[in-house]
């Protein structure tokens, strides 16, 4: 994948206003949990609306090579596995390609089962640090041998008889939670994990849909969760909602080209990943939820946006971890918003897919548009018409190339942006959904 050519994209304003009723792809993060857990369930687990981009891909083949039966049957994914317990080694190295949730997630289950694996990824994976899920997993018996900064490809040497981890969170982090718990369905005894705030919670609701004993209480801003090791999942069928990530894009847009309305349907709506939606209304967005409901385990609903003349809004760092992936859009948002935003606390927006942090920035600042850091904060001072006429460096990151083609349906000038390549790992037909919307994207 790292020698995929480059196919840079130009975003205009459009002729007319963005309108339409739209669904998009699945959810990426229970995407992902899905294949990994029907693999670990004894029975057949029965997918729909399964995210079928690149990243997910990675973890269905993943699976294949640990032993499980993987395959696409028309509308759905049908996944069997040999249970907890009994994967088997693969035969080749696990290329991951872009995607730091499979990588993570994997090594959770790796550590606890007695078998030797090699993982690797492409050139944006491999400068990702993977010492932040290796620290807690080794003390469960698994032996990691990884290059320098602890980065990808690693070897993998899961326990023979992994011993249950208790292990609280340095920083908020679904992805090295879900990993502890993930090495801790194989291992005797009760797993415990202690995040300082709230993170996405689909891997406990996973779990439990699943068969397993997953109890989670508060004390203060803090959770803690315990998982009965060893339990026998059961096969259970899984609807995936749309993912409110990918929603995040068509969503702003409408909010932002003047006399837009789109709908968006059954949107996954799991309070620990709407901070994007909270903050939204904040800033005074015509948002409202329609037919709501309950699917599997998780809360969903339609989404009706219209154009919204925004105001600056103040967004403090307790509201990271349930919006962290949608910072860049927001910050076009805020561009486009009426005073000055803040965005405080987004440390963790540097060891994304990309220094998110600075190529956020970089991105607005190319745009014209009046944006400054202070310390991990984003200040961004909304302008009543950006300039635009940039090009956006997208350092092989998805959500930046989205946001910078959502940034140019409003600039003065067309924005580009070097390669729209990444997009397909959590969007699949990202551009065909939204010209049909309206929007303005055309190659270069």
């Amino acid at each position: 994948m790292d020698s995929t050519p480059l196919r840079p994209l130009k975003a205009s304003r459009p002729a007319a206003a963005l309108h339409g009723e739209i669904t998009v792809p699945g959810d990426k993060s229970i995407s992902h949990r899905a294949l990994m857990f029907g693999a670990l369930a004894v029975g057949e687990t029965r997918i729909t609306g399964l995210l079928e981009g690149e990243d997910v891909l990675r973890t269905a083949a993943a699976m294949r090579a640990l032993g499980a039966r993987v395959e696409r049957r028309g509308a759905e994914w049908l996944v069997a596995g040999p249970g907890i317990g009994g994967l088997t080694s693969p035969d080749d190295v696990l290329d991951m390609g872009n995607s730091g949730t499979a990588a993570r997630l994997l090594c959770g289950i790796l550590a606890s089962h007695d078998i030797f694996s090699v993982m690797t990824g492409d050139a944006s994976l491999r400068k990702r640090p993977m010492q932040r899920v290796i620290t807690p997993l080794r003390a469960c018996g698994a032996r990691f041998t990884a290059r320098t900064g602890d980065r990808l490809p690693l070897a993998i040497q899961g326990a023979r008889d992994a011993l249950p981890l208790s292990y609280r969170l340095p920083v908020a982090s679904a992805q090295v939670k879900s990993a502890v718990l993930l090495a801790g369905l194989n291992a005797r005894g009760l797993t415990e994990v202690e995040e300082p705030e709230p993170t996405r919670d689909h891997s406990e609701n996973m779990l439990r849909h699943f068969g397993a004993t997953v109890t989670v209480s508060q004390h203060g801003s803090a959770r803690h969760i315990q998982l009965v090791g060893q339990p026998e999942l059961r096969a259970a069928d899984i609807a995936v909602p749309g993912d409110p990530s990918s929603a995040a894009f068509p969503l702003v847009a409408a909010l932002l080209v003047p006399d837009s309305r789109i709908t968006l349907k059954a949107i996954g709506l799991n309070p620990l990943r709407t901070g994007l939606f909270a903050t939204l209304r904040e800033m005074g967005a015509a948002l409202t939820i329609q037919n709501p409901r309950v699917q599997g385990g998780e809360s969903i609903g339609d989404l009706r946006v219209e154009y919204t003349a925004l105001s600056a809004v103040d967004v403090p760092p307790g509201r990271a971890p349930s919006m962290i992936d949608e910072y860049p859009i927001l910050a076009v948002a805020c561009a486009a918003a009426r005073g000055t935003s803040r965005l405080r606390g987004l440390a963790e927006l540097r060891v994304k897919e990309s220094d998110r942090f600075t190529a956020t920035a970089a991105m607005l600042a190319a745009a014209g548009a009046r944006v400054e850091a202070e310390g991990d904060d984003l200040i961004i001072h909304g302008m009543p018409e950006i300039p635009g006429g940039g090009s956006v460096t997208t350092q092989m990151d998805h959500r930046l190339a989205m946001s910078a083609l959502v940034l140019g349906q409003i600039t003065a000038a067309p924005m580009t942006i070097d390669d729209s390549t990444f997009i397909e790992t959590s969007f699949p037909d990202f551009t065909k959904l939204m010209r049909g919307l309206g929007a303005a994207m055309s190659p270069l």
